[in-house]
């Protein structure tokens, strides 16, 4: 919205300063952080005065856990608001990925969302059923990345033909550390873009298992990719780091300076004692966000190293499964991994902390890759 009064420019002295991406980025992380500060109380209260008993917690976890019973879920909401309000105020609502990347976050938000409530309701872990859960996530993340695809191509939507896509650069992968080398998957790449949006959500979602934990990592991972797309969106910059320019995907900054703001806001009442759970609300939408940020900047490789923290948890899961159905054994104490270090006898405290370390690390190494080409 505030977009448009550049228009006004010609007329109004300093309205110029609303057609600028960064002013614009920064503009939308104070107003999300300020949305949750404000609002952030009010949602808490109605959360935990509907939920009653709030999230219901494992019987096979630590004991500590225990204590965190009658704490509300479902805190996702507090994100998602203050996502979408802080968006539709400072974002190009002319651009395509803006829509696309909130068609993406709402959908897996609203997925997340149904998932708590039978939790809640049935005061127990079984939820929405896995299939369908997956099914529907793969049906919004398909949508997703064909209209990526489309918008990717020249002309964008104004020269789509529709259901074709123009193949070439669109649905190519790009690989990190090789400027040149480009792989075009041709109609397969809505399918692996899918892949690593479903993935992202269902990745982030595994590690949201302790106050705070996953939060800070989504913020960091959101602050990396919002560099990474304005970088790619500009043509001098992408020209100078020798990175494959996405013409439009400046824009997301915005949107990924949106999640920084509502994501330390939510973080003063989700820090340890937690006054309220992300839930799968949250969880999997900004999961979903950041895999779909990726694939529309041709980072989708970069994604897992600077996600590295979220594969990691995913990673230990799967090991964990298919170790006991094969051998009967478990490789982990408990799974996800940051369970294991508790099982070892880290507190809380120190698996969270010691894991937002790795995500930054992580993150280092990930745009690291932008200038070693």
């Amino acid at each position: 919205m505030f977009f448009f009064l550049s228009d006004l420019s010609g007329h109004v002295p300093g309205f110029n300063i609303f057609r600028y991406i960064t002013f614009r980025t920064g503009g939308a992380v104070m107003t999300a952080a300020l949305f949750v500060f404000l609002f952030g109380p009010l949602i808490i209260d109605q959360l935990r005065l509907k939920q009653g008993k709030g999230q219901p917690i494992r019987s096979d976890g630590p004991a500590s856990h225990l204590l965190k019973r009658g704490t509300p879920t479902m805190g996702g909401l507090m994100i998602l608001s203050s996502l979408i309000v802080t968006t539709l105020l400072w974002g190009n609502l002319t651009n395509p990925y803006v829509w696309i990347v909130l068609f993406v976050t709402v959908g897996f938000g609203a997925i997340g969302f149904y998932d708590d409530y039978l939790k809640v309701t049935k005061q127990s872990h079984a939820g929405y059923s896995g299939r369908m859960r997956l099914a529907v996530e793969f049906a919004i993340a398909i949508v997703a990345v064909y209209l990526i695809a489309i918008a990717g191509q020249p002309g964008g939507f104004h020269a789509a033909s529709f259901p074709l896509l123009d193949l070439g650069f669109s649905t190519s992968l790009a690989f990190p550390f090789l400027k040149n080398l480009l792989l075009d998957l041709g109609y397969v790449f809505v399918i692996f873009g899918a892949v690593v949006v479903v993935g992202a959500g269902n990745a982030v979602n595994l590690t949201d298992g302790l106050d705070g934990l996953a939060i800070v990592p989504v913020m960091i991972a959101c602050a990396s990719f919002g560099f990474i797309a304005y970088l790619a969106g500009n043509a001098v910059f992408a020209d100078y780091l020798q990175i494959h320019f996405t013409q439009g995907t400046g824009e997301l900054a915005v949107v990924c300076g949106a999640v920084l703001g509502a994501g330390l806001g939510f973080l003063w009442f989700n820090a340890p004692p937690a006054s309220i759970f992300m839930g799968d609300t949250g969880s999997l939408a900004m999961g979903g966000l950041l895999g779909v940020v990726a694939v529309a900047t041709k980072h989708e490789l970069v994604l897992a190293i600077i996600g590295g923290l979220f594969v990691l948890e995913a990673v230990s899961v799967i090991v964990q499964v298919v170790s006991f159905k094969l051998t009967g054994r478990r490789v982990f104490r408990m799974a996800p991994i940051h369970h294991h270090f508790e099982q070892l006898g880290w507190s809380e405290p120190q698996v969270v902390v010691r894991f937002w370390i790795i995500a930054v690390v992580l993150a280092l190494a990930g745009l690291a890759t932008l200038k070693l080409r």
